[in-house]
């Protein structure tokens, strides 16, 4: 009794400690920002609060970081180095601290997890990204690309995998995601019913949780599928199940409002994959995708056919109605359309000059512009923003190479033939739905590579990583079943 007593007092010593230096902390804080007029000091106390949350309990950060993802803003530094707040702080943190946890508990690291397919695929991906980087034509900005896609994979992908290892882990990460993204689709539907549900004043109503209505709609299109499985994990007609229910339908709203092609066909090549993977015709899919990719290719480089494609400048316009320009699309006649071909076409030509190694990972827009065909040009294509290719995969090929692309080719089409396979393996109700939810998720988000690239964003790029653990768990948790009842 006695013994218990002193840790008591030892403990609630150690508390008044850490409380004096807590408040010292927060004062002399105050007193530096006030003297020094320099008011980010401020938020020392609270970096340091974090840190000390991070080293005793580092799964709280990993929530943490969960929630921050529908809300996180974009944040330029003085010299234009950009990030994203609280998102990429985080993420470093929990890198590190992954790092120390894994050399600290060595003997806790399961090997079937390390020597996984996905996260060997994963790992020859980031080390061709640093392998590029070294033969890059600007390293610094390769090296930069090449950091943040290691944080990533640390924070979303290893995290998910010590972490999201039962279904109430799933559950409390589906809440901590879900809540916020709720509330940031309601904010921007009351916002765009403000001005009518105008497409052309779209773009005023996502600031600060969204750069535009593509990272709004890729968001809410990748996470849909995982709300509509989450609401079969309650009572029908429980309050949690009317709660999701009506979501999925604000949901929907909100994806239709955003005005954005690639959402709509997204989703709809999500349904079709659904059937696809119930009837395990994956491989074939892929197949014959990549079949009509490489047929595509070669007609339109055959000859320059793609020439015949070229815009008539002075009709590929912006359009102010989304009916005129979903028209336009067709046609060839809508900018946004034209400008990404304008940048395909530059692109093909860097691929055929670096071939192996690209331009170095990040580069594209550094490089593109003297690859560029005159006549593709619109009338935006000075590109003052500076924004991508407008095709992940295409980017890929461009700044790593074609063994870059291939590689990451692979990495999806493993994830999926892998996620068909676990689907139909797994026998426990909740866990066939959460891999289902993942598979979709991930087809939702390689359907929006195709025309455009997101998956470095803190929007789209965590979700490619968690449906990728949350696999491999569940593969992993199979085969252990199997071992258990031979």
């Amino acid at each position: 009794m006695f013994n218990a007593l002193n840790d008591t007092l030892k403990r609630s010593s150690q508390d008044q400690l850490i409380l004096v230096i807590w408040s010292l902390l927060v004062v002399g804080s105050i007193l530096l920002a006030v003297l020094m007029e320099e008011y980010l000091l401020f938020g020392l106390p609270m970096l340091v609060l974090l840190v000390y949350v991070t080293v005793v309990d580092f799964k709280s950060i990993y929530f943490l970081l969960l929630a921050s993802i529908p809300i996180s803003t974009e944040f330029y530094l003085p010299g234009g180095l950009g990030t994203t707040l609280p998102t990429e702080p985080l993420m470093v943190g929990l890198m590190l601290v992954f790092i120390l946890w894994a050399i600290r508990h060595a003997h806790q690291v399961r090997l079937d997890a390390v020597l996984h397919p996905l996260s060997l695929l994963l790992l020859v991906h980031l080390f061709w990204v640093y392998l590029t980087s070294m033969a890059s034509e600007l390293r610094w900005v390769s090296f930069k690309f090449a950091l943040s896609k290691t944080w990533y994979i640390f924070a979303f992908y290893f995290f998910s995998l010590i972490t999201l290892k039962t279904i109430k882990d799933l559950k409390k990460a589906f809440w901590f995601i879900f809540i916020p993204m709720l509330l940031t689709v309601i904010i921007t539907l009351i916002r765009h019913a403000a001005i009518g549900f105008s497409f052309e004043m779209v773009h005023t109503v996502f600031h600060p949780f969204h750069r535009n209505h593509v990272n709004y709609s890729a968001l809410l299109s990748l996470f849909f599928p995982i709300l509509v499985i989450a609401t079969g994990w309650y009572g029908t007609y429980s309050q949690r199940w009317w709660l999701l229910v009506l979501s999925a339908v604000i949901f929907l709203i909100g994806i239709y409002f955003a005005y954005t092609r690639a959402g709509y066909i997204a989703l709809m090549i999500a349904a079709g994959a659904y059937v696809v993977i119930r009837m395990k015709w994956m491989k074939m899919v892929l197949l014959g995708c990549l079949v009509a990719g490489l047929v595509g290719v070669a007609y339109l480089v055959n000859d320059n056919k793609y020439l015949d494609y070229a815009p008539d400048f002075d009709r590929t316009i912006t359009h102010t109605e989304f009916n005129n320009l979903l028209e336009a699309t067709y046609k060839g006649e809508d900018i946004s359309t034209m400008e990404r071909v304008y940048r395909w076409v530059a692109g093909f030509n860097m691929i055929a000059d670096h071939p192996v190694t690209g331009v170095g990972p990040g580069n594209f827009v550094n490089f593109y512009q003297s690859y560029t065909v005159t006549s593709f040009q619109t009338y935006v294509s000075d590109n003052e923003d500076k924004s991508g290719i407008h095709s992940y995969y295409l980017m890929t090929a461009v700044e790593q190479g074609i063994v870059g692309l291939v590689i990451f080719l692979i990495l999806c089409a493993v994830q999926l033939i892998i996620g068909e396979r676990v689907y139909h393996q797994t026998k426990d109700p909740v866990w066939r739905g959460v891999v289902l939810a993942a598979l979709m998720c991930l087809v939702v988000i390689d359907a929006f590579q195709i025309i455009n690239d997101m998956l470095e964003t803190d929007k789209m790029g965590p979700f490619f990583f968690i449906t990728t653990a949350l696999l491999v768990n569940v593969d992993r948790m199979n085969r252990r079943s199997e071992q258990a009842e031979a």
